[in-house]
């Protein structure tokens, strides 16, 4: 049957480095994760409202900031950078409790470093006449300077070693040195909590062009639409093995994947049932970190300035990429386009994210139907 995802258990295969960036047109996109943190408890009636806004009022912080030395100017006018990263649970390291959460290691004298990974960081551009938002996917295996809690460099590595090492601040520290510009804001949601999101929602609707075996996760993906939940929705956003462009399909399929969670989460079925809305609010904010400065009255009021944004107003993309290499002691790395990037942030900067793509009109994420 189509759309059917089999569990089988053949050995593991090596894994497919593609060097292919993105380059296919794809028509303007939905809502993003940004508009689900800030947009959805706003859309509730009074019914039920206070009970999503003290959701949102309870979400973690990280209390703690990079000093602002050495950071980019904040950009003039009223766009806002924030900084998305996906994260694991984060594994036990020996001799402690392993039961703290991020915003409670992040307070800590000392990161854990290693604890937690994070394959993940998007920068997401809200214009500052909020009719645009953009969100850039930064590759894993980015080759850069890596920069701590303090926003000192520790040399190169690959820039998903950024968070295991150094955290939250190191992370937002090394981002903001790649990019040149300023993140205003950061949240940290964890990927297992999109299991949680896509029950909520009733599952969540992707189509996969062709059928591949994933050797890593022992998966066997179809071809056709499938409904993903739980296990399924997780198992889909975290693929890389079988895929023809590796890491860079995977990018495809985490965007792809929040497009159509977006349309779920925003369709009538969902916001007009309180139930489902509120579980929805809480499987995002029970699994969701964002820096100290970034409060729940912002959050509301940056919904409520978003209110005119249209769904065809909002455009994945991804940094983009000159190649991928083999090199020691890095493995497998991916070098951005130092050009075309600076080109890329430089339109952040200027609020003018438009101009790039008229441009580059084809480097926007595939249609629905095309990602793997």
């Amino acid at each position: 049957m189509a759309g059917r995802m089999r569990t089988t258990y053949r050995d593991a295969g090596k894994r497919r480095v593609g060097g292919i960036p993105f380059h296919r047109r794809h028509r303007r996109l939905i809502v993003t994760l940004v508009a689900v943190l800030v947009v959805v408890p706003v859309l509730g009636t009074a019914a039920y409202a206070y009970v999503l806004n003290t959701k949102l009022n309870g979400i973690d912080k990280v209390e703690k900031k990079l000093p602002e030395a050495d950071r980019p100017d904040p950009d003039e006018g009223d766009a806002i950078n924030i900084l998305l990263i996906g994260s694991d649970k984060g594994k036990k390291i020996p001799g402690e409790s392993g039961d703290t959460s991020i915003a409670e290691d992040a307070k800590a004298d000392e990161w854990p470093a290693g604890k937690y990974r994070s394959d993940t960081m998007m920068v997401v551009h809200v214009t500052a006449n909020r009719k645009y938002a953009f969100l850039t996917s930064i590759p894993r295996d980015t080759l850069t300077t890596i920069y701590d809690e303090q926003g000192r460099p520790q040399g190169m590595s690959k820039v998903n070693a950024a968070f295991s090492d150094y955290g939250p601040l190191g992370t937002q520290s090394t981002v903001e040195h790649l990019t040149g510009i300023r993140m205003q804001h950061f949240a940290i949601i964890d990927w297992a909590g999109f299991k949680d999101l896509s029950r909520a929602v009733g599952g969540v609707p992707v189509t996969i062009p062709r059928s591949f075996y994933d050797p890593q996760q022992k998966i066997q993906w179809e071809a056709g639409e499938q409904v993903l939940e739980g296990e399924q929705a997780l198992s889909y956003v975290r693929t890389r093995y079988g895929l023809l462009r590796g890491d860079f399909d995977r990018i495809a399929r985490q965007q792809n994947f929040l497009r159509a969670m977006m349309k779920k989460v925003l369709s009538k079925g969902t916001m007009r049932n309180p139930v489902k809305l509120v579980k929805t609010v809480s499987a995002l904010t029970e699994n969701l970190t964002v820096d100290g400065e970034w409060s729940g009255g912002d959050m509301r009021g940056l919904a409520l300035s978003l209110r005119g944004v249209s769904t065809e107003d909002v455009i994945f993309l991804t940094a983009p990429v000159a190649g991928t290499e083999t090199i020691d002691p890095y493995g497998s790395i991916a070098r951005l386009d130092e050009a075309k990037t600076a080109e890329l942030f430089d339109a952040y900067r200027k609020d003018n994210l438009r101009a790039y793509l008229k441009k580059y009109p084809d480097d926007v994420l595939k249609g629905e139907d095309e990602v793997s």
